[in-house]
């Protein structure tokens, strides 16, 4: 996900208090939610000045589960995951002499991955900011080095990469050596509540298995009910995505939610209706008078210019645009939209119009007020914007697994073969 900075700071705050606080506000203050469905999270992060937002929404996404599992609440460390994923993308960028970009962004996939490859550590053993004395990261100064280190070596004018006399690269070493300094050595044990473990039993420990999860998406460049390789920069490793209709994605997110799953939402936040989201609500307004509002509650709608419309769209709730296949299309053909951010979705809620929405959880810490750093983002927008989601593959309604071809943990089992006589 590109970089997205939060300027406020954390401070964490429960689910519970914010559907309270959403259900409170009034006709005269605008916009009023009333929930429908609101699963149990853990409380709200702050990436502050790191692009790592794929990875923090992804640990929300895993802490919800092992909420949902019944484990209950866990506080990962993301700076483990992310000194991990941040070698090995360094890595390849350097293999591929920089057709592979660098950077501070990811995706849900590294993290998935990472948890099966290098297991997982709690928040406490690897914390944010600690390297400098500080409780939040800032990457500024970490990248100005390894941004320039990497390209170097993946642009310089080399014959060969230089080993030691343990066959170990000189350049992985030196590059690993920097982000030990920024972001803390990643430790190979740890004593968490009494017990000790390594990163990969600790993970083991959770009940997670990273095979349960899968990636969906909807665009018409490849076949509908077929795994392709999303092509977007961040998305580095070539993880792949199950491909579906998008009324068939929004159903996934309907029934995940109904039925107790979170679902790791991946998006383009630049669409001008996202700027509402520090006011606890992202939109995205029609831009078109409705043809059939007279004598409802969307007449008054009617005759508005679209710039009109988007200016009442920050103050109350107003018809929303629910775009085709089509047009979700043209805008990932036209960039316009672009691998941005990476969030919860962890509920469902209408405001007094009838207009439909997810609730979601952010990582930019309390930077809204009563909401807490979550919000409401109307499905009309998550329709348009989203470029993939993670979830559980038991959230995917049954027909639809069918079609993918993904089997449930039981049918993927091979069968025990008898004892011969």
């Amino acid at each position: 996900m590109k970089k997205l900075f939060a300027i406020l700071g954390a401070v964490a705050i429960s689910a519970t208090v914010f559907a309270q606080k959403a259900e409170e506000k009034t006709d005269d203050e605008g916009y009023k939610f009333d929930t429908i469905k609101m699963l149990p999270i853990t409380s709200v992060k702050n990436q502050n000045n790191a692009g790592t937002c794929w990875c923090y929404s992804t640990m929300a996404f895993l802490e919800a589960e092992l909420l949902r599992m019944g484990k209950g609440e866990y506080d990962f460390s993301e700076m483990y995951i992310v000194s991990n994923t941040y070698r090995d993308r360094a890595m390849a960028a350097i293999r591929t002499h920089g057709d592979v970009s660098f950077s501070q962004g990811g995706a849900f996939n590294d993290v998935i991955y990472g948890m099966k490859t290098f297991g997982m550590v709690p928040e406490e053993v690897m914390r944010p900011g600690a390297a400098y004395g500080d409780t939040l990261s800032n990457h500024t100064e970490l990248s100005a080095l390894t941004d320039a280190m990497v390209a170097a070596i993946a642009k310089g004018k080399l014959n060969k990469l230089q080993r030691n006399k343990d066959h170990e690269l000189l350049c992985l070493k030196a590059i690993q050596a920097v982000h030990d300094v920024y972001l803390g050595t990643c430790p190979t044990e740890f004593t968490y509540k009494g017990v000790k473990y390594t990163p990969k039993s600790f993970y083991e420990s959770t009940g997670l298995n990273a095979d349960d999860y899968v990636s969906i998406t909807s665009f018409t460049h490849h076949p509908f009910y077929e795994k392709f390789v999303l092509e977007i920069q961040d998305n580095w490793r070539w993880g792949l995505s199950y491909n579906v209709p998008i009324d068939e994605l929004m159903e996934i997110c309907d029934y995940a939610i109904d039925n107790g799953y979170t679902i790791a939402w991946g998006s383009d936040v630049s669409e001008p209706g996202f700027r509402y989201s520090r006011k606890g609500f992202a939109v995205l307004p029609a831009t078109e008078a409705p043809k059939n509002g007279v004598g409802s509650d969307q007449a008054k709608w009617s005759g508005m210019k679209a710039g009109e419309i988007a200016d009442e769209a920050a103050k109350h709730p107003t018809p929303q645009r629910w775009v085709s296949q089509e047009e979700r299309q043209e805008a990932f053909d036209a960039w316009e939209t672009t691998d941005d951010h990476g969030m919860l979705i962890f509920g469902k809620a209408k405001d007094q119009m009838g207009n439909e929405y997810y609730m979601v959880k952010n990582s930019w810490g309390i930077y809204n007020g009563e909401f807490g750093g979550n919000f409401f983002c109307s499905k009309a927008f998550v329709r348009y914007k989203t470029m993939n989601i993670v979830v559980h593959k038991d959230a995917i309604p049954a027909a639809i697994k069918a079609k993918l071809g993904i089997q449930d943990n039981a049918q993927a089992q091979p069968a025990k073969k008898g004892k011969r006589k």
